[in-house]
């Protein structure tokens, strides 16, 4: 199952997705609302990871488009260091039970 990374810092974005697929995660990462809007239209990602940098109104629109594609679960993460460790025990686990029930 492909997971979408949304966060407005690219430098987390990066860090969350090497921890994701050195796990063995298929997850792709974008900063913007417009990139995150055409990859979820794509309906190629069972889940979507909001960073907690995005803004309430982006969020919501998101969520909006994501159930309209596919998306099977949406997780808002506030990430919190050690990021690997934050992707590990609060991100990975919730990825793993969205996939099960494919």
């Amino acid at each position: 199952m492909r997971t979408l990374v949304l966060g407005r810092s690219p430098a987390r974005v990066t860090e969350v997705l090497a921890t994701l697929r050195a796990d063995g995660f298929d997850a792709e990462g974008v900063s913007t609302d417009e990139e995150a809007q055409k990859l979820l239209e794509s309906e190629e990602f069972g889940v979507l990871i909001i960073g907690g940098g995005v803004e309430p109104d982006s969020r919501a629109t998101l969520k909006e488009i994501a159930a309209k594609h596919r998306v099977q679960r949406v997780i808002d993460g506030a990430l919190t260091p050690p990021f690997d460790a934050y992707v590990r025990r609060e991100l990975e686990p919730l990825i793993r039970e969205a996939a099960a029930k494919e």
